[in-house]
């Protein structure tokens, strides 16, 4: 079966060269971006709700751009101002950069990861008398908590933003030749918006063991997996398959 359409469900990248429009220009395929999912930011008053008071904290960890996003937008909300003493730890060097957007870089603490959690962790260790503040998903990886009380930190997880399905109604009677998800979420979205879904001759791409797992118990067969020592990127993959399925086009 050959593929001419793919829908990769995320937004459109923002960059010119992103290596999306080169695999659509390469292969002559035609991709659409939809996210399945998008994120909602909880009200100050639910922040309070969990009793979270931002005065009694003295370091932020941040594990992605929604939380800077959305710690700030609180901050803004609760008319908190951020003290310069605040000490920030991100989990990679794009969340530490992000967060130039609110806080003039070389003015402040921050303690950078390479890019897991786990990585974070001996900086985190270093500082273990400071008091802690997650702001974080309603969906947190399980593998935070159980680090951060492995370390015996004083911390306080609270959720500030949620994963929300999105309304995909319109799609009802679209079909593509392959479906590209990157989270379990995607795969909860999927079937929330089309509980009859059939696969057929529709193929699925993942990225990541979480999201194969989403879609093994759904009962769906992986078509397509990433990443593996051959393709580390979704679009190498998915250029892999396109280049054997489209053969003799």
């Amino acid at each position: 079966m050959k593929v001419k359409t793919i829908l990769v469900s995320q937004p459109e990248p923002k960059i010119e060269n992103s290596p999306y429009f080169d695999l659509q220009e390469k292969q002559k395929v035609k991709i659409d971006f939809r996210p399945f999912i998008h994120v909602e930011g909880v009200s100050a008053k639910d922040i309070r709700q969990q009793k979270v008071d931002l005065n009694n904290y003295t370091a932020i960890i941040l594990t992605s751009r929604n939380a800077v996003d959305h710690f700030f937008r609180i901050a803004e909300e609760m008319r908190f101002k951020v003290p310069d003493s605040l000490k920030y730890f991100c989990q990679s060097e794009a969340v530490a950069y992000y967060l130039q957007k609110y806080v003039v870089y070389r003015k402040r603490k921050i303690y950078v990861g390479k890019r897991t959690f786990s990585e974070l962790s001996p900086l985190i260790k270093k500082y273990k008398d400071e008091k802690f503040l997650l702001p974080n998903t309603d969906k947190v990886k399980p593998e935070v908590p159980s680090t951060l009380d492995a370390l015996g930190v004083d911390w306080k997880q609270a959720t500030f933003y949620k994963t929300v399905v999105s309304d995909l109604s319109d799609l009802a009677n679209v079909s593509y030749d392959v479906l590209v998800f990157f989270s379990p979420s995607g795969i909860e979205s999927l079937f929330q918006n089309f509980p009859d879904f059939k696969q057929n001759e529709t193929r699925i791409a993942v990225f990541g063991n979480t999201t194969i797992k989403a879609v093994e118990e759904k009962g769906l067969r992986v078509d397509i997996a990433a990443p593996t020592p051959e393709t580390p990127s979704m679009t190498m993959a998915l250029q892999k398959y396109i280049e054997k399925a489209n053969k003799g086009k």
